[in-house]
């Protein structure tokens, strides 16, 4: 089988810093994507929209120039979301929305994912004004969906975890709030999360990662495989049925691909494990085990190439690249600053069922 899609756009990715950037950019470029929203979690984190001015942070501008200069510049397009940070205001939102440079913002849970120690409350934003301009401005919020400061079984359990939790209890009183706010709820990982988009129109989407679509928490438990550690942890059988339900929907657009590809040089459970799964230069492959592809390459497609572009008002590319079924290896990363552990291998397998051809 061989299948020809567009390039597509990954709508959630950690390019970090330093110089294994330019790894990861090369990886990114080698699975056929056109362009990247990058994640603003960097130490420290962009938090303001312009270099001059003089907030303790680094700026869209500067960062979306690091980007550039570690090949990014061969890339269609490069979202940097802003940081909500306590120094975020509605004037900063105002003005970097009239400069062309802020399309989105993101939200962390304070202290809920890597680098996510700047990030506070969600209602600091409604308070200061900042959901307000962004909904007037045309600027989208992309969120870290749990809610923070959990313990125990409230955090992860059956009958309920932090994600469910913020999706029930803040998401509701956002959409509502804010009607024209665009609204991304990134890499959901549950039922609620999922039946929330699906009710909440075509101002809400969703990015889904390859690893939630394809494992579950019996997969990180078993064997303890850490490399599957991340956050939002991957979930249970009806999540993940709920998310492969949602993106072969021919009928909704809200759900694309943001891989979270989120690399670290250095795991081990002694000293601590890092959140993230790194899927750069094989996350199509991955995408591709969650489709019936004999009878879903249209639902594939919408979901890989073109519902995020559209949802972002981004082209989608003329320029194509091949999926072939056909037996791969999988490599591990090597850059300067280490090497890096793709997500395949650290589950034990070293091929994947399908090659690309960028």
């Amino acid at each position: 089988m061989k299948i020809t899609l567009p390039r597509w756009y990954d709508l959630h990715v950690h390019v970090r810093q330093g110089a294994n950037m330019a790894a990861y950019i090369k990886d990114h470029l080698a699975m056929g994507c056109a362009g990247i929203l990058a994640m603003p979690n960097t130490k420290p984190p962009v938090g303001k929209v312009f270099a001059s001015d003089p907030l303790p942070y680094w700026s869209i501008e500067e960062y979306h120039g690091m980007i550039r200069a570690a090949g990014g510049d061969a890339f269609g397009a490069i979202i940097v979301p802003l940081y909500l940070t306590k120094d975020t205001t509605a004037d900063m939102i105002v003005q970097g929305a009239k400069s062309g440079l802020l399309k989105a913002c993101k939200y962390y849970p304070p202290h809920g994912t890597t680098n996510s120690d700047h990030g506070r409350p969600l209602d600091t934003f409604f308070q200061n004004g900042v959901f307000k301009a962004m909904e007037d401005n045309g600027v989208t919020i992309c969120l870290h969906g749990e809610q923070h400061a959990l313990s125990g079984e409230a955090y992860f359990g059956k009958n309920g975890n932090a994600e469910d939790i913020f999706y029930r209890e803040h998401m509701p009183r956002l959409r509502d709030a804010y009607p024209d706010l665009k609204i991304v709820c990134e890499h959901i990982t549950t039922k609620t999360a999922a039946d929330f988009v699906r009710k909440s129109g075509n101002k809400t989407g969703a990015t889904i990662t390859p690893q939630h679509l394809l494992y579950t928490v019996a997969d990180l438990l078993q064997g303890m495989k850490y490399h599957l550690y991340c956050l939002p942890l991957v979930k249970f059988d009806e999540d993940r049925a709920a998310l492969r339900e949602a993106v072969n929907d021919s009928n909704n657009t809200q759900f694309f691909a943001g891989t979270d590809s989120a690399p670290h040089t250095a795991k081990a459970t002694p000293c601590g494990c890092a959140a993230g799964c790194y899927t750069g230069g094989i996350a199509p492959q991955l995408y591709a085990q969650a489709f019936d592809l004999n009878k879903g390459q249209n639902e594939f497609e919408a979901f890989l190439c073109r519902n995020g572009a559209n949802f972002y008002n981004l082209p989608v590319p003329e320029e194509t690249f091949t999926l072939v079924k056909e037996e791969t290896p999988v490599h591990a990363m090597h850059g300067e600053d280490g090497d890096v552990m793709p997500l395949p291998l650290g589950l034990g397998q070293d091929t994947l069922p399908w090659k690309i051809i960028p």
